[in-house]
């Protein structure tokens, strides 16, 4: 493993380094991996493919900026985060266009709504830190108890791909507010404007160490993090089976996790639904091309309304269009890789020789090629089937009727995952009658994808394990503390 001087990569005419950042300077490996963009195949350039040893190196720098950086007082470290908010701001536009050809998420999403939501999560909870993070003091028996929320060390982060900044400041944010260090390992198909943040965060005056970029894949640098013993915290976003393999890692060490896992969260369109609503809500479950874990991809509908609303939903899903998403007139653009692309494909594949119906979509955009894959609707699987039950994570719905409430709570709870749920009615108690007996950690009501940071975010079942967002995140980031002070023994 060497250090080199200059190892910059030109993307949407953006220079961003390819090296690992750790310790406030940036560091090569002895090997790279190609990444290329989802758009058209380009090569965007070779990323330092890092290992056990950066990671070790990285946990060190950590380590060694943590009781300076725990110790500061937290308006003096919610002053920095602000910082790094302004830049984010100011270079917008660049990490915009960065990430769309990184990971081929619509620009005009990334303009207007994710990057705005990389500075929000800054500025939310260096905030939450300083003016909302207390609790009141409270007393036993004339004792008083004060609780607290103490810095616990290094966090090590694993973030995902479909939209990788934000996601991953959704980690950072709070870990760096509650006077923890960090080390990021991004997915590997999308570490250009995790680099980025890297630069925005030392120009911004973070001091060296406290935030650590080291890329790779999770097999060899994922893996080498998680079971490293200088972490206090692990918190990953991704497939069950990878978190599984984490929990084992990290049950050696006793390091606390967070895991924001999978889903195959249900749309369910009471009888007494607006139909127009319902199925415009439906197809907004096609956001980011499929690649949302918390999309309602289960359209359960009533029997009395199902042919109505399948026929407005396949009218409105039709006026989508799929294309480049540098365009703005884009709806859908392309999977982010070759290897997801034919995950999603085989799904597909499996469900129409298991008797499925293909109602729409299905395959490649004959007109696009590539990863552009079609908006699909599958209808008539059978009741646990794969793809009524496992996470696709592609443009791809199913539908399914019910007669009953029953029968669509029995639907929709009958799956491992709990990550999400759409409800359409026309009548408020009807609606509450239903998500009191869902089992998901965020349920929306005649609409979708409303989103408060100072809400609980997580799932239940096997779609995940705690739940961040507001004091939420700094119970996990923290080592809360309960002080105890009697009344006597005084001197004065």
């Amino acid at each position: 493993m060497t250090s080199i001087d200059l190892a910059d990569v030109t993307v949407a005419g953006v220079s961003v380094d390819t090296r690992h950042y750790i310790g406030g300077r940036r560091v090569a490996s002895e090997t790279t991996f190609a990444n290329t963009s989802p758009i058209d195949g380009s090569e965007l350039g070779n990323i330092a493919r890092g290992g056990a040893d950066e990671i070790d190196l990285a946990v060190a720098a950590a380590r060694d900026a943590f009781p300076a950086w725990a110790a500061m007082p937290t308006a003096e470290r919610a002053a920095i985060l602000n910082r790094i908010a302004d830049l984010v701001e100011e270079r917008l536009p660049e990490l915009a266009n960065v990430e769309t050809m990184d990971n081929g998420g619509l620009l005009r999403s990334n303009l207007r709504g994710v990057m705005p939501r990389v500075a929000h999560n800054f500025r939310f909870f260096a905030d939450w830190a300083v003016n909302q993070l207390r609790h009141d003091d409270f007393e036993t028996r004339g004792h008083t108890n004060h609780v607290s929320w103490d810095p616990s060390g290094v966090a090590g982060l694993i973030t995902p791909w479909n939209a990788p900044l934000m996601l991953a400041t959704w980690k950072i944010a709070p870990a760096l507010a509650a006077g923890d260090t960090v080390v990021l390992k991004p997915a590997e198909w999308t570490p250009l404007t995790a680099s980025l943040l890297a630069d925005i965060c030392a120009d911004a005056g973070l001091p060296d160490g406290v935030f650590n970029l080291v890329q790779g894949f999770g097999r060899e640098a994922g893996a080498a993090l998680v079971a490293h013993p200088g972490l206090r915290r692990i918190s990953f976003t991704g497939s069950v089976p990878t978190a599984k393999s984490i929990a084992r890692a990290a049950a050696d060490n006793l390091t606390p996790c967070s895991f924001e896992l999978g889903g195959k969260s249900p749309c369910i369109v009471l009888a007494d639904a607006d139909i127009e609503l319902a199925a415009a809500l439906a197809v907004e479950q096609y956001d980011n091309a499929g690649q949302v874990c918390l999309s309602g991809t289960r359209l359960l509908v009533h029997e009395s309304i199902a042919d109505d609303f399948a026929a407005a939903f396949q009218a409105k899903a039709a006026s989508l269009r799929q294309g480049d998403p540098r365009d703005p007139d884009t709806d859908i653009g392309p999977q982010v890789h070759a290897v997801h692309f034919d995950r999603i494909k085989g799904f597909v594949d499996r469900a129409e020789a298991d008797g499925a119906s293909i109602l729409m979509g299905g395959t490649a955009n004959a007109d696009l090629g590539g990863l552009y894959f079609t908006p699909t609707l599958v209808g008539d699987a059978a009741r646990g089937s794969e793809i009524l039950t496992q996470e696709v994570f592609g443009p791809v719905l199913t539908m399914q009727r019910f007669a009953t409430d029953e029968e669509a709570l029995e639907l929709a709870n009958g799956t491992e995952f709990g990550l999400a749920a759409v409800v359409v009615s026309g009548d408020r108690a009807h609606a509450a009658a239903i998500t009191e007996r869902l089992v998901a950690g965020t349920i929306w009501v005649n609409c979708f994808f409303v989103r408060d940071l100072r809400a609980p975010f997580g799932g239940s079942k096997k779609s995940g394990v705690g739940r961040e967002g507001g004091t939420w995140s700094f119970d996990f980031y923290a080592d809360v503390k309960n002080t105890v002070v009697a009344p006597h023994g005084w001197k004065e």
